[in-house]
């Protein structure tokens, strides 16, 4: 689909109808290097679990382009959006379909379920970077590869800590118990809990996504009645475990879920107001998170959610990384991100994206600071420095009650 005339309105019609591609080619006439044409792909689940909030992540990640499309930069972008389904075996053929395209670069997958398959089925081998901005498993950092792979937002041995602190801390909680998604986003983060938390973990508990019922799991979890307990999952299946909770279990002991299960829409769903429950979450606290926030709400009519940020940063040091590769390749990107995003250079913005590409194209040094974060890559491909927002359900939604900053 290339038009230079109906790209946002293709764009929000697809949005709200759950697009399963979207592949774009515009340009302009200023400054910046040439009409060269900069590719890079979204896959992001728009089906499936992690539907509810892989569509606003991945409205993120385009915003760079239509940006930059309105911007002239000079440059001409080709990008196209494949669904991962929240399934690893559905994602891997996305992802394949991307790199069969002639993509070079993606942002994505989301969960860290995908996202390590993928990455060691599709990515690595065929020398293609991967950014994801959500998946948060300490398995991406050991990763066999290559410096193909990527991240934006923290590793889940942060978040671990984060929810055993505020277990601790906020909550006044001696004994717990987790109940977690069997995948890897879950086991991983489970582990780095019970290793982080200063009570008794009384139960681990596994669940399958998107069940019927979840009564057995919940008995199971909460037999030793343990002071709180800890849900780690996503949307869909997190609807039916909670009204489960309210309907068999509730006693009002406190509930901590993670980033998976930040969705505004949960409370509605579920039937409750949900306040026994507190989260924990990356958030957006880097220099661009205003003026991000303010340019999403204005292109998308809604709010930006959890892992938007890093989305949007991802896109933007992959855009950068390809020009200052001065082409299209996978190789290229991964040896230049690092150039772009950490320091030293000029800094700029998502508010001056556009004359960040001028400044690269003409050879300049440039350090990229975003919207979630410094974005500053170590050796692993993972964040330097991030902050984790402790958030509660409101009628309105979600609210961020205070935050944590971690160096990792």
């Amino acid at each position: 689909m290339e038009s230079n005339i109906t790209r946002r309105r293709v764009l929000k019609g697809s949005a709200a109808a759950g697009l399963v591609g979207l592949a774009g080619c515009t340009g302009g006439g200023g400054g910046g290097g040439g009409a060269r044409t900069i590719s890079h792909a979204v896959l992001m689940p728009e089906t499936g679990d992690l539907a509810s909030v892989g569509r606003p992540i991945r409205d993120a990640a385009l915003l760079p382009f239509l940006q930059l499309e309105d911007a002239e930069t000079g440059f001409e972008f080709d990008y196209q959006v494949g669904d991962t389904q929240t399934d690893p075996q559905a994602g891997i053929s996305a992802a394949e379909s991307l790199v069969n395209a002639g993509y070079p670069s993606v942002t994505g997958p989301a969960s860290s379920g995908v996202n390590v398959q993928v990455s060691r089925q599709v990515f690595i081998p065929n020398e293609v970077v991967g950014i994801s901005p959500s998946s948060t498993s300490p398995t991406v950092t050991t990763l066999d590869d290559n410096d193909f792979i990527f991240r934006t937002p923290p590793s889940d041995a942060l978040q671990g800590q984060v929810i055993a602190q505020v277990g601790t801390d906020e909550l006044g909680a001696g004994s717990a118990a987790a109940m977690y998604v069997n995948n890897d986003y879950g086991q991983a983060l489970t582990d780095e809990f019970s290793a982080a938390f200063a009570g008794d973990v009384t139960a681990e508990v596994a669940f399958e996504k998107e069940q019927p019922s979840y009564t057995s799991r919940l008995e199971e979890a909460l037999a030793d009645d343990p002071d709180m307990m800890v849900i780690i999952g996503y949307p869909a299946s997190g609807i039916q475990i909670f009204r489960d909770y309210y309907a068999e279990f509730d006693t009002g002991a406190d509930i901590v879920v993670t980033d998976g299960l930040k969705d505004p829409n949960l409370p509605g769903e579920v039937g409750s107001d949900m306040t026994n429950v507190i989260g924990t979450a990356p958030t957006a606290a880097g220099p661009g998170a205003d003026f991000f926030s303010d340019s999403f709400e204005s292109e998308y009519g809604s709010e930006p959610g959890v892992f938007t940020s890093q989305a949007y940063d991802a896109t933007s040091v992959a855009v950068l990384a390809n020009i200052a590769a001065g082409e299209n390749s996978g190789v290229g990107v991964r040896d230049n991100l690092r150039a772009v995003a950490n320091p030293d250079g000029t800094e700029y913005g998502p508010a001056e994206l556009a004359d960040a590409v001028a400044a690269v194209a003409a050879g300049e040094a440039v350090n990229y600071v975003g919207a979630s974060s410094s974005v500053d890559f170590d050796d692993n491909g993972d964040m330097q420095a991030v902050t984790y927002e402790i958030f509660n359900f409101t009628a309105d939604g979600v609210e961020t009650q205070s935050t944590i900053d971690f160096g990792a």
